[in-house]
Order: C-alpha cells, then structure tokens, then sequence
C-alpha cells in the first residue's frame, strides 16, 4: 500500500534544492567569471554545509515515515539502488569533468550509507537514535587521522586533510544528522501528527511540495541545464 506523502516534509526537501539550486548557480557564475569573491565566502560556503545538513536530516525523517510501522524492504532497496546508481553517475560525470576534484563521496553516496545506518534504529527508542546521532556529529571534533586522509578512506569521516572534491559529504559527522532526523519524527510522531499537516495546502507551498518530491531529479539535471546556459553566455561576455 502505498503511504501518503507529508507536505510539509515535502515543502522542506523543496526549500533545501532551491537553495542547491541558487548556491550551484552562484558558483557557476564565479567559475565562468561573471562574479568573484561570493562562491568561496565562508558564510556561502556554511550555506552549503547548512543545505547538506537539511537533506541528511530530512533522509531520516523519511525513513521513519516511509517505514515506521513496518519495515517495506522491497521499496527501501528499490529507492536505495536508485541514489546509488545517481551517486555513481555523479562520480563518473565528474571525474571527467574535474578529474583533482571529483566527486568521489558527495551528499548521495552519504544518504545512501545513512539510510542503511538509519534502518538499524528505525525499530529503536528515539532516545537511541539521538544519542547515536548527537555522538556521530561530535566525533570529527576528536577524530582526526592522516591516515584517512586517501580517497578509499575519507568517506568514514575521520580524515584530516581530505582528498580535494567539489562535494565532500563523509558519513561522519552527516549521518548522525539522518539519526537526529530520525528521532526528531519519532518524538513529534511525524506521520500522526495533525500540526504537521493541518492548514499547510497553501498554493505556495504545494510548489514547495512539488519540488521536494522532485529534488532527485531536480538535483541531477539543474547543473548540466545551467553550465550549458551560462558557459556559452561567458564566451559571448
């Protein structure tokens, strides 16, 4: 049976892409040239680690209520081949592009390993999950190991001067923002409760909506669409 989506989950995933929209757009137009300075400021830059950490949060706030109840594993690993075969094509994609700085481990490699985590605990008080999650986030800040720095050992998290890519999302500390997500549905009962859903079908946010549920999609092609709109219009300017 197939579970009614949650707007306002929806309207959330919608409010982080665009901002992965607006952030990729503003990095275009500084690396054709139209602007300096903007895309590598560090308050920019928290903007992004900031859209990271919403997506993460939200993967487990989506997982609670996509599997709350009963754990539907066909769906989960169905959903799950599909992030990792997106996440591949990402790392493909960019290593031809930018072969020093690819995307080896970027925001769907790191929902994917979350999502594997986060099923372990769906079953689990929130409190286990909070504290899993609140742990995890805390570990980079007493981690720190050259010998994870390699590519085949950055993605754990621990490394102290990882390989250089244009989206590095290791699972720690950002899974333990997925367990958070995950505790959070679990407190608020998410899926029952009736604040998060009562009032919210306003046109605007149904746009919202709409964009969430289409943030995979949206998040794959708006940089190919982009680069091949504003490359051309660097040349010409």
């Amino acid at each position: 049976m197939k579970k009614k989506r949650l707007l306002a989950v929806d309207a959330a995933r919608g409010v982080a892409i665009a901002g992965v929209v607006l952030f990729h757009l503003v990095w275009d137009l500084e690396f054709t040239g139209f602007i300096s300075g903007l895309a590598f400021h560090p308050l920019w830059l928290a903007f992004g680690r900031s859209l990271a950490g919403s997506f993460m949060f939200l993967a487990g706030v989506s997982l609670v209520l996509a599997h709350g109840a009963q754990f539907r594993a066909r769906i989960f690993f169905r959903r799950l081949a599909v992030i990792v075969a997106a996440a591949l094509a990402i790392t493909i994609v960019t290593f031809l592009a930018f072969p020093s700085a690819f995307v080896y481990f970027g925001i769907l490699h790191s929902i994917a390993v979350a999502s594997l985590i986060g099923i372990a605990f769906l079953r689990l008080p929130a409190s286990a999950s909070l504290l899993a999650g609140s742990a995890m986030m805390a570990l980079p800040w007493f981690i720190s190991l050259p010998a994870f720095d390699p590519r085949w050992l950055a993605w754990v998290g621990f490394s102290a001067n990882p390989s250089l890519s244009n989206d590095f999302v290791p699972v720690v500390p950002w899974a333990g923002a997925t367990l958070l997500g995950i505790a959070f549905a679990k407190v608020l009962d998410i899926g029952n409760n009736r604040l998060t859903s009562a009032g919210l079908d306003t046109p605007f946010l149904v746009r919202l909506g709409w964009l969430g549920r289409h943030s995979l999609a949206i998040y794959l092609l708006h940089q190919p669409v982009m680069l091949a709109i504003i490359v051309p219009l660097s040349r010409l300017f």
